[in-house]
């Protein structure tokens, strides 16, 4: 019933025929754009029931996260039209809202906004106005290996010392039998290595710009920062860290030889190991930005002819009847539901049965610090909400990718970095 009603209320669209076409003309087919991430995937299967209640085709391109920016920002920026809906974050969704490349966002009593995480509807939300849903959201925390920590004789706590947590690292790896202390993300990406490096960063007290937007990534904070991520990925992580992302990290976790791993809060859903626990992220003294804040959203660019409908699929995908859905699918169930989305997935007796990580990645979620502070101007954790920080931040992602590998030491890659920062923002005007 609430499928009718959204879609009814949404669109206006009359009727579905018994052939399945749209009576009144509106689009019989969505394209859309979307992340290659688990909850993504699963979205495919369960969105089958909207097609067959609705008759709307869906077209799914799935694509890796990097890839995924690029394609959609590059259509979206020209008004290109190839995707009726697409995946974009908490960088995105403000910046892109305000410059009219994508539709405001309303949706009925039904769907009940209120219900979404308050740090969710800031962070997709330009002058109070939404301009993406979230599908599901996340903040960072540390996921380990109980069974091995306690057999090595040490512990994790909730906003431990790196330097507890590298002694872990270190007391757990045991690459003779295939297992390593830390894998880490390092596949060069300002959403891939830089949203974890960005948060080491932050937890030894640096940022990005400072108050006059001029890049700060040669300071003692940065090197100090960077030297403790290439030494505590170097020597504790898996061969061949620099290609590692979410997928290729949990791929290594599922298959037993990551003893700990700080990441998405989300990857808990995807855990297939036992003895996994969880603490809130590390930090080297200063814990304001040490864990992350990001959506993965759904938002209408404005070159789509199909604004309505595709307006009215997300009102379903990110509605609560969703995530019933995700859990009473044969194939998922509870424990695969989207989180970090809303309040009343984590309210649900049935998710808490299930959900080990639940109060961990909520913790994490509302933790989380993107507004400005006295030592960073803009808004955001692992990036800044300013048009030129993907271009900055995938610059700096090639030179921390290639310290990690070797190919260059750690001054060299921060002094490139910062001649890149420097003339991308000359350039654009902040200085």
């Amino acid at each position: 019933m609430y499928l009718k009603n959204a879609l009814r209320a949404a669109t206006a669209l009359s009727l579905v025929t018994a052939t399945g076409a749209l009576a009144d003309g509106h689009a019989k087919s969505l394209t859309i754009a979307i992340v290659n991430n688990g909850h993504m995937i699963n979205m495919q299967k369960v969105a089958e029931a909207y097609t067959e209640e609705t008759g709307v085709q869906l077209e799914w391109v799935s694509l890796e996260e990097g890839v995924l920016r690029e394609q959609v920002t590059s259509d979206t920026a020209t008004g290109g039209g190839q995707y009726d809906i697409i995946n974009i974050g908490m960088q995105e969704a403000p910046i892109w809202g305000a410059a009219g490349w994508i539709e405001p966002l309303e949706f009925g009593a039904e769907y009940d906004v209120d219900d979404i995480l308050p740090a969710m509807r800031a962070g997709l939300s330009h002058e109070g106005t939404m301009y993406a849903a979230p599908f599901y959201g996340e903040s960072s925390m540390v996921m380990y290996r109980k069974d091995l920590t306690d057999a090595a004789g040490v512990t994790i706590a909730d906003n431990d010392s790196w330097d507890n947590v590298k002694a872990a690292a270190a007391a757990i790896h045991d690459p003779d039998n295939g297992v390593y202390g830390a894998c880490l993300r390092g596949k060069p990406g300002w959403g891939d290595n830089m949203a974890f490096i960005t948060t080491v960063v932050n937890s030894f007290g640096g940022a990005w710009f400072d108050a006059d937007y001029k890049p700060t990534i040669d300071s003692d904070e940065w090197r100090a920062a960077i030297n403790f991520y290439v030494d505590l990925l170097g020597n504790y992580g898996p061969p061949g860290s620099e290609g590692n992302s979410f997928n290729e990290i949990l791929a290594l976790y599922n298959e037993g030889k990551c003893g700990m791993w700080i990441d998405a809060t989300i990857a808990a859903s995807f855990l297939e190991v036992d003895g996994v626990a969880y603490a809130q992220s590390p930090n080297a003294g200063n814990p304001v930005g040490a864990n992350w804040l990001w959506a993965w959203a759904m938002a209408v660019p404005a070159g789509t002819e199909n604004a309505e409908e595709a307006k009215a699929f997300i009102e379903w995908a990110t509605s609560k009847e969703y995530v019933q859905a995700v859990a009473d699918h044969p194939e998922f169930g509870w424990a695969k539901v989207p989180t970090g989305q809303r309040a009343s997935t984590y309210a649900n007796a049935d998710f808490q049965a299930v959900a080990g990580f639940a109060s961990a990645e909520l913790a994490a979620i509302e933790s989380a610090a993107p507004e400005a502070t006295d030592l960073k101007p803009y808004v955001g954790v692992q990036f800044a909400a300013i048009p030129e920080f993907p271009e900055v931040g995938s610059a700096v992602a090639q030179e921390m990718a290639a310290a990690l590998s070797g190919a260059k030491s750690v001054d060299d890659a921060i002094a490139a970095s910062q001649d890149a920062a420097d003339a991308i923002m000359r350039e654009a005007g902040y200085y």
